[in-house]
């Protein structure tokens, strides 16, 4: 994949924009869209992730009015990925991409991604002829090139990886330093097997959901004592971008603060040393004894739930609860079970 990735670079994941109504998902705040761009390209950047499914399909639109339209097409890459929970048929395949490319005002996308791959999902993309599909796509110059956003474990991996490695030419995983020796989302494991099928890979989550960038404060002391000129944000996305196979590093930024702290930080962007790893390890352990769920928000267990249960956002008020027990979150819960459905409304306990 080395015509669009060599070194590991800053990608712009377009998934948690501001928002003007924090009710509505869609309601991107499209200026500050628009200066994040402006500004991740003015400084050099050019790689963009989206999805079908992120903010209802504004995610796609305002890249379309912001990016596409204002930049010759040669001078940035987007990605964007067919949603695996939405397929019912063969016909679908293209239905969605006809959608994307509607969406996006272009007539090819430089990564074609089978998104939310799982143990779930991945009987349905085979059942619907999505991997053949994305292939003939491929062939066919639509998509330059093809992969999959990975949300299983090594040994589903493993099993895809064996099959179709011959078309795939990236695999999407989720590397931060708190999930890299996780039982649950098993990077570690996943990014081998990458390496051992010599296929690149393009890092997700690597402040996950910007859990990594506000930590308790005994937490950050460690942090301060080791390195003190080195942020928490820092600390992150150079994890992410020390391993040799990882050629993007995504990054969901919210507003142009953001944008402008991440740049700065990949304009001279390098690995970990093996000592900085091995600190990165051991607090990884010692935070994950804090936190008592572990929740990147991506937002793909809503796809599944029937009740439309806000899951992560209970989540992530139990979390602050165990952590801060602040007044505020108490208050946050209490206005969040007024006016979305509540936990116990889960119809399978």
């Amino acid at each position: 994949m080395c015509d669009i990735m060599s070194n590991p670079k800053l990608g712009f994941g377009a998934m948690r924009l501001a928002l003007l109504n924090e009710d509505d998902n869609s309601s991107i705040d499209n200026e500050n869209y628009k200066q994040m761009i402006d500004y991740y390209m003015g400084e050099g950047f050019n790689y963009f992730d989206t999805s079908y499914a992120y903010h209802n399909g504004s995610s796609e639109i305002g890249l379309s009015k912001y990016l596409v339209n204002r930049y010759p097409r040669q001078s940035f890459k987007i990605a964007d990925k067919i949603p695996t929970w939405l397929l019912e048929s063969s016909k679908d395949n293209q239905k969605f991409l006809d959608v994307i490319l509607d969406r996006l005002s272009v007539d090819y996308l430089d990564l074609l991604l089978i998104h939310d791959v799982n143990e779930k999902s991945y009987s349905v993309a085979k059942k619907c002829g999505t991997f053949d599909f994305a292939s003939k796509m491929k062939d066919e110059g639509i998509a330059l090139k093809i992969g999959l956003s990975f949300h299983g474990k090594s040994d589903l991996l493993k099993e895809i990886l064996e099959e179709y490695s011959d078309i795939m030419d990236v695999v999407q995983l989720q590397i931060n330093y708190l999930d890299w020796e996780s039982n649950l989302i098993d990077s570690l494991n996943c990014y081998k097997l990458c390496e051992d099928y010599g296929i690149d890979v393009i890092a997700m989550e690597p402040i996950k959901g910007g859990t990594l960038s506000d930590l308790p404060e005994d937490i950050k002391q460690e942090f301060e004592k080791y390195n003190p000129n080195m942020s928490l944000v820092e600390w992150a996305l150079r994890f992410a971008s020390s391993f040799k196979n990882i050629k993007i590093v995504l990054s969901g930024m919210k507003n142009l603060q953001q944008m402008k702290e991440n740049c700065n930080i990949f304009k001279e962007i390098k690995p970990l040393n093996n000592d900085e790893i091995n600190f990165l390890l051991s607090v990884a352990k010692k935070i994950n004894k804090i936190f008592e769920i572990q929740c990147s928000y991506c937002n793909y267990c809503l796809n599944e739930c029937p009740e439309s249960i806000p899951i992560p956002d209970y989540f992530e008020l139990y979390n602050n609860e165990k952590l801060y027990s602040l007044p505020s979150t108490k208050a946050m819960y209490k206005t969040t079970v007024d006016i979305k459905p509540r936990p116990s409304d889960c119809i399978l306990v």
